[in-house]
């Protein structure tokens, strides 16, 4: 501990902090003239009442639960803090804005300035353990034990310097449940017991464990006579006192035997005496932690281990142990309150359940597991859902256990934690522990870290800390003193819906608690308001900046409002508040309005109402009240004041909604818009922007009405759904209006409506007739009559336009088809609908009508009529759907192919329809044939609509010679080629090896016909084509290719008829023909400035060129001899070198650097064929290399050099993969002959005689199967016979079992007598036999590779040939040669 002090010494120097720089208030430390005594300085009076009673209330899962009421401290420091005003600042430490400040750090200050006082003055040591109960006892590294009370004032100073010279440092302490005893151990074994209530020393207890060993841990139990203490040998007492005529005693009896395990920490499980007739009040339990796993025993009534759990973790961590009752829901409606235990080591924690039924009957049941990010060095319990952790960082963690949430961190580094590593190393007894415990003891601090009644104490070296769980209201008011008090709304708010975690204070059932919470909100919102209007205002700025500030408080309100259901206060109280400012209050109007929109805000009180209308009427945004008005419940707006505002500026959506839901009046509103809307139609003129959405609100208006659907949203109301629907069909469909003039037309509104939007409007009507109530008797006459309307208004009558009537008609076509039989019409205007249903040369609404022409043949309304003239009528309005309708009916299905491929929209459909024709049977053959002749006589169109759909229908579909469609397609070539490239494509992508039957077969004529057709239009398609393709003949292609000079496709017709120099040499033509190209693109460029981009255009051109050479040069070096390669790769050379001699002067470096890149590629892939010393003298006689210095050929030689070196070394790896491979072969093959052959049985398989008994000169035929014979016998069965003179022998069961398969073995003879019974000498053959013979044949067929013997004659003959490459027919060169690997056969190994 004074090493640790004088370190901390040295750093603050190095920091260079002075006293004066300190705040003494920290400390607290009086200056005082003369030394005071130990009873003065330790008895000084703290007016500070540091306990306060708080009743709490606990749970772990499911609902609260009350436990034990407990005393909580605090100090006159607490509150600052709380509000960050503590000298230290803290370094680490978080505060989640969901949970606001949690724990309230307590420094106690009288318990701290004493213990430094002790220490300084009176020589009492360094504190080192604390116990709390009623009464605070802190041990000190000298042996003495200050005992103090809830004041902080010093109760008891025990013990004396002088007996810690002897015992050594207090090491653990414990009080007994009425804190009427106190057990001391010490760091050297002692164990002294004390009497609180008058300061005497009862025991001294120096035999209780074994000697040389610390105490670690002394633990009393609920039973006043029972204690368990724990050494540093890792062993665990039980202590029981006893007082026998007035001699008090203390027996000993050791629980666990450090020997098995050291165990690191001891917890007794305490009883909550506040639960009444629990099932374990008589019951002991005692809960141990080793290194690896945790034990619970009982100690009474009987001792029996009940409980074990593995622990593992880092070796420098200690287990940890911590109990607690908790609320735990076993059902919906049952509840049971059980310990807890709570263990771990490292970083995760485990929590178990303890049941008991009995003390005979205890269970124990796993509730969760949690893995922390950190490792842990305590884990203690605040509350029944609340623990606390704390990390080697010395960082507690608040942790709701339910949810396993981190719910705050605090920086504890300030504390200075004490810690017990001295005793866990048994320093003080000569350090005789294990290397496990000496080496996590450095993290030990079990007995500075103890909890108590939801308090928990830290002892540093210099002072104590409490921290204790904030009352829920105290977490709100921490959050306002520091002026965040929107967080501290939604704090409470967390609170309000019993979501918040670790809330102490909150009392009652949910809805007590919710209005309690509720009232703490409403009292945190005033305030929030009230600074808001007030001092957090901005006292000057521009207006955005005022309105920016209050759209970011007033949304507060409204929510918070809202949540709460306080919408009475909104309106009130927090609105006055705001309305004392202009801004503020025409914020607040217009923070209104999206909560109005999304309907969580319905109902405004009138004043407010009126307010919010005033203010968005002056500011122009009556549309804005409009869209609100329409989500307001009616009863809380003044209806007169919101209609006369509605229809003086044209709020008409408004003016339906209060009408409809205000007065349940939907016609009046109705006659009065369309009374506007007649005005407007009738002067003439172009309808203005606001009476066409007044137009189109009506229309929407009616249809919702006469669907039975409220507008804008919702439904009527079921008890006047059906008198809408007929007062507003009635109004529409009336004669005259109420106060119409004396010269009205008849049927205004529908008049009014129609010249409006008559399409619109008619869709209207035809959503109204597929309502039920329009399909009933009533229904029909209903619809007909408005048929009649409609063609007295538009028809008989004046006013409309041609298209308007075609739209008229189109929509009684349409309805008469739907509604079959229903709606009459006159002959007259039904032809007349005819007629304009297929007026020809009028696009406008061509699918819409004739859809409508569709709809009424298949609805029989035109049976009246001619099908021919019908048929003329839609062959010139292009109705081809329609005709195909009717040509159906007249079974002209070849008709029908015309139809498909004139409709543009379904001209790809002309296929499939000749395939269903020509593949049912429901078609005759006549009609077939006629299909087919129509598709014949128009396969220009089907050409021309798909190729390759044409293709497949002809070669599939019809039974015409493919010649002959050929010959007809003759005039025109392109058509022609069209033809024959979707035969092509077709028996391309039809035809596989697989399915040989689908594939197509085509005359030589043919192919050449479509390669000769390529030529002349697509002549760079045609070398893909014939290089993937067969069945053309060669020397016809080759002539036409020649013909229509196209190079590439000639010159791999040459390769391929055997004349790779013809190839060759139209391929170096097209090379030089780039090169002039570039030679003479890159002197212009000299001259002129050309773009770059066209030079390496040219460049790829050339690149793509000189590939297709160097492949070809590399197909057939291998299968000529050197001179001839010679002639395949120098020229090649030569032309790429000629241009570098000729522009070497005349471009600059980049573009001679691109003919030399090309150049190197022609060098790396001919060295593979060309010796090095030939590439070498060709480029040193090449005058563009030879007269320059060696630098510009440095490239050059140094990459053939590269390759050369990369290719023996290749070479040389192969060879040895070779040689490895064949000596594995060899030597699975000599171990299979050589292995053991060991009989099955001592006697014959035939005879079953013993080989015993066999004569001198028999002999003994054993196979590698294991079976065994006489000779004899295998003779008598015809299982020998003789190969080249060899004798060959077939095992015979095997034989005779295995089919094909002849078990064969070398001859194994045996001379044997008596002394010979169970094994017979065998004499092994020196040449392979059959068997051996077999196997080796089996290798090679398996192989299928020339013979690695030739292989390797071939890499010798590599190696010291002189040449740089092997000749022609090398095994390198040949390109089907293969390398496979493999190791011997598994029935060879097997064997």
């Amino acid at each position: 501990m004074a090493d640790a002090v004088e370190s901390a010494l040295t750093a603050a120097e190095k920091l260079e902090l002075s006293l004066e720089e300190l705040d003494v208030s920290e400390f607290d430390l009086p200056e005082v003239a003369t030394p005071p005594t130990l009873e003065s300085i330790l008895n000084e009076p703290d007016d500070d009442n540091v306990f306060e009673d708080e009743s709490q209330l606990e749970m772990f899962r499911g609902d609260q639960a009350d436990t034990m009421s407990v005393s909580s401290m605090s100090s006159a420091s607490s509150h600052d803090i709380a509000e960050g005003k503590s000298p230290k600042k803290q370094r680490k430490s978080i505060t989640y804005e969901a949970h606001g400040s949690i724990l309230r750090h307590v420094v106690l200050k009288g318990i701290s300035a004493q213990l430094n006082s002790a220490s300084e003055r009176v020589d009492a040591g360094m504190p080192t353990a604390v116990a709390v109960s009623q009464l605070i006892a802190i041990g000190t590294s000298h042996g003495l034990v200050l005992v103090f009370d809830p004041k902080q004032v010093l109760k008891w100073c025990l013990g004396s310097t002088a007996v810690g010279a002897q015992y050594g440092a207090v090491s653990a302490l414990s009080f007994n449940r009425d804190c009427t005893r106190l057990l001391c151990g010490f760091a050297r074994g002692q164990i002294t017991m004390w009497d609180i209530t008058n300061g005497k020393l009862l025991r001294t207890i120096t035999d209780a464990h074994p000697p040389g060993s610390a105490v670690l841990h002394v633990k009393f139990t609920d039973e006043l006579t029972v204690a368990v203490c724990s050494d540093s040998g890792g062993s665990v007492f039980e202590l029981e006192f006893k007082r026998l005529i007035g001699v008090r005693t203390c027996e000993s009896k050791c629980l666990f035997s450090g020997s098995r395990g050291e165990v690191c920490a001891i917890e007794p499980l305490h009883m909550n005496y506040t639960i009444k007739d629990h099932p374990m009040k008589d019951v002991m339990i005692l809960a141990m932690a080793t290194f690896s796993k945790v034990l619970i025993v009982t100690l009474r009534p009987q001792l029996k281990v009940m409980f074990s759990h593995p622990l593992k973790g880092d070796s420098s961590t200690l287990p940890l142990l911590a109990w607690q009752f908790v609320v735990i829901q076993v059902s919906d409606k049952d509840r049971v309150i059980d310990p807890v235990l709570a263990f771990g080591r490292d970083s995760t924690i485990h929590f178990f359940q303890v049941i008991c039924v009995n003390p005979e009957n205890i269970k124990f049941s796993p509730l969760q597991k949690i893995e922390l990010p950190y490792k842990i060095l305590s884990v203690t319990w605040l509350n029944a859902r609340t623990v606390v952790i704390l990390d080697r960082s010395e960082q507690l963690h608040v942790v709701d256990v339910r949810s396993e949430e981190e719910l705050e961190v605090l920086d504890v580094g300030e504390v200075q934690l004490v810690y017990g590593s001295s005793y866990f190393k048994s320093l003080a007894t000569g350090g005789n522990v294990s290397k496990a415990l000496a080496y996590a003891g450095d993290s030990a601090c079990y007995q500075s870290l103890v909890s108590y009644s939801g308090q928990l104490l830290l002892l540093g070296t210099k002072s104590v800390h409490c921290y204790t769980l904030r009352n829920w209201t105290e977490r709100i008011d921490v959050l306002v003193r520091q002026g965040r008090t929107r967080d501290a709304l939604s704090l409470a708010y967390s609170f309000y819906q019993d979501k918040a975690k670790a809330v102490v204070g909150l009392l009652g059932g949910l809805q007590k608690r919710r209005q309690v919470v509720a009232d703490k909100m409403m009292e945190l919102l005033y305030k929030f308001v009230d600074k808001a209007v007030t001092t957090d205002c901005p006292e000057s700025g521009k207006m955005e900046e005022l309105e920016e500030y209050f759209q970011s408080v007033v949304p507060v309100c409204v929510d918070y409002c809202l949540l709460l259901g306080k919408t009475e206060v909104l309106f009130s109280a927090i609105y006055d508040q705001f309305s004392l400012d202009p801004t503020a209050r025409g914020v607040f109007l217009e923070c209104l309005e999206p909560y109005i929109l999304s309907d969580q805000l319905t109902h405004i009180t009138p004043v407010v109402m009126k307010a919010f209308i005033d203010h968005y009427q002056s500011r122009g945004m009556l549309q804005s009240v409009e869209a609100c008005i329409v989500h307001m419940d009616v009863g809380s707006l003044d209806i007169h004041q919101i209609v006369i505002l509605c229809w003086k500026h044209g709020l008409y959506d408004a003016i339906l909604y209060v009408y409809n839901h205000g007065m349940r009046e939907f016609v009046t509103p109705l006659e009065e818009l369309l009374r506007i809307l007649r005005a407007a139609v009738s002067t003439g003129k172009q309808l203005t922007n606001d009476e066409i959405r007044l137009g189109n609100k009506l229309l929407v208006y009616i249809s919702c009405c006469l669907a039975g659907r409220a507008y804008p949203m919702g439904d009527i109301p079921e008890d006047i759904v059906q008198s809408v629907k007929d007062s507003v069909f009635h109004c529409l469909t009336a004669l005259h209006t109420k106060d119409g003039a004396e010269n009205e037309a008849m049927y205004p509104q529908l008049r009014t409506l129609l010249l409006f939007d008559t399409r619109e409007f008619l869709n209207v009507l035809a959503l109204a007739f597929e309502e039920a109530e329009f399909n009933t008797r009533d229904g029909v006459h209903k619809r007909q009559r408005v048929v009649d309307i409609l063609l007295k208004v538009m028809v008989e009558s004046e006013g409309f336009s041609p298209s308007q009537v075609g739209i008229l008609f189109t929509f009684l076509a349409r309805q008469m088809a739907r509604h079959e039989n229903t709606i009459f019409v006159d002959r007259v205007l039904f032809e007349q609908v005819l007629e304009f249903l297929s007026q020809p040369g009028d696009d406008n609404r061509h699918e819409e009508r004739q859809q409508a022409l569709l709809e009424l043949l298949n609805a029989g309304g035109l049976q009246q009529f001619d099908d021919g003239r019908l048929l003329h009528l839609a062959e010139n309005a292009k109705f081809y759907r329609v005709c195909e309708l009717l040509y159906e009916r007249r079974r002209e299905f070849d008709k029908i192919l015309s139809c498909y491929w004139r409709d543009q929209a379904r001209k790809h459909q002309a296929f499939s329809y000749v395939k269903n024709i020509m593949t049912s049977e429901a078609f005759s053959t006549e009609e077939k044939l006629k299909v087919q002749s129509e598709a014949l006589s128009h396969l220009e169109e089907l050409v021309s609509i798909d190729s390759k759909k044409t293709a497949q229908m002809v070669l599939l579909g019809f039974s015409t010679p493919l010649e002959e469609i050929l010959k007809q397609l003759e005039p025109d070539k392109k058509l022609l080629y069209e033809f024959l490239k979707g035969v092509i494509e077709y028996k391309e992508s039809s035809g596989s090896a697989i399915h040989s039957d689908r594939q197509v077969q085509l005359e030589p004529a043919v192919h050449e016909q479509y390669i000769e057709l390529m030529c002349q239009y697509q002549p760079t398609a045609v070398y893909s084509y014939i290089k993937a393709a067969e069945g053309y003949r060669l020397e016809e292609t080759l002539e036409l290719c020649r013909k229509y000079k196209v190079s590439d496709a000639t010159a791999f017709l040459l390769e391929k008829k055997g004349d790779v120099q013809g190839a060759f040499n139209i391929n170096l033509e097209t090379l030089q023909a780039r090169l002039k190209d570039i030679q003479e693109l890159l002197k212009s460029t000299k001259d002129e400035t050309r773009p770059e981009k066209d030079i390496k255009v040219a460049f790829s051109s050339l690149q793509a060129v000189l590939l297709v050479l160097i492949q070809l040069c590399q197909r057939n070096s291998s299968k000529i001899d050197e001179a001839e390669r010679e002639k395949l790769w120098f020229p090649l050379f030569e032309a790429m070198m000629a241009p570098q001699r000729r522009l070497k002067d005349d471009i600059n470096k980049q573009h001679l650097d691109a003919f030399k890149e090309l150049t190197s590629h022609v060098l790396n892939s001919m060295m593979g064929y060309i010796s090095m010393p030939a590439i070498l003298q060709k480029i040193m006689q090449d005058p563009a290399y030879s007269n320059g210095k060696f630098g510009e050929v440095r490239e050059l030689i140094m990459g053939m050099l590269d390759t050369y070196n990369y290719e023996t070394t290749l070479l040389h790896t192969c060879n040895s993969l070779l040689n490895h491979d064949l000596h594995q072969q060899l030597a699975g093959l000599k171990a299979a002959a050589n292995r053991a052959i060991v009989p099955k049985e001592g006697g014959c398989n035939l005879c079953a005689k013993l080989f015993v008994n066999i004569t001198d000169n028999g002999a003994v035929i054993v196979f590698r199967c294991g079976h065994s014979y006489h000779a004899e016998c295998l003779k008598s069965r015809g299982s020998f016979y003789k190969t080249i003179g060899q004798e060959q022998w077939t095992c015979y069961l095997c034989s005779s079992t295995k089919r094909g398969h002849l078990q064969m073995t070398r001859i194994r003879r045996s001379s044997s007598g008596p002394s010979t019974a169970n094994a017979a000498e065998s004499e092994s053959e020196t040449r392979m036999n059959e068997e051996q013979l077999h196997s080796v044949d089996t290798i090679r067929k398996m192989m299928k590779t020339p013979s690695r013997l030739a292989f390797l004659e071939e890499l010798s003959r590599a190696e010291v040939n002189q040449r740089y490459r092997p000749a022609a027919t090398s095994l390198l060169h040949n390109e089907r040669f293969q390398l496979r690997l493999a190791p011997p056969p598994s029935h060879m190994l097997a064997d």
